[in-house]
């Protein structure tokens, strides 16, 4: 497994959040809307989080989600919205890291769903 160290994004990683979702994008022929604007109203919405995956200060991967009540588990559920490796970085359990840091977050809130979007051709 990588040694990566995982924490939460902050609006100072604005270009590198947009960096990681275009490259996503490119990968399945399209191009994201994703703006500065709009990374800010994402990291400042209750509830919306972004993890990002660092090795020797270079983020190389991302991994977003939402937290929300869920009225079926009368508990938290959680949304995996994007899961972004860099392409060079892929095979390297940088995913996997990303996920087990999630997999923490959730056990230590109580969450009682667990979903996940995917995206088409991704």
């Amino acid at each position: 497994m990588v040694s990566v160290f995982i924490r939460e994004a902050q609006l100072a990683d604005t270009s590198t959040i947009i960096a990681l979702i275009q490259e996503l994008a490119v990968q399945s022929g399209e191009a994201s809307p994703l703006t500065n604007e709009y990374v800010a109203v994402y990291l400042s919405s209750p509830g919306s989080y972004v993890l990002l995956a660092a090795e020797h200060d270079r983020v190389i991967g991302l991994l977003s989600y939402s937290v929300r009540p869920d009225l079926y588990h009368a508990g938290s559920s959680v949304l995996i919205e994007e899961l972004i490796v860099r392409d060079s970085e892929r095979n390297r359990s940088v995913g996997s890291a990303l996920m087990s840091e999630l997999l923490r977050r959730l056990e230590s809130i109580g969450c009682a769903a667990f979903l996940s979007q995917t995206w088409p051709g991704g």
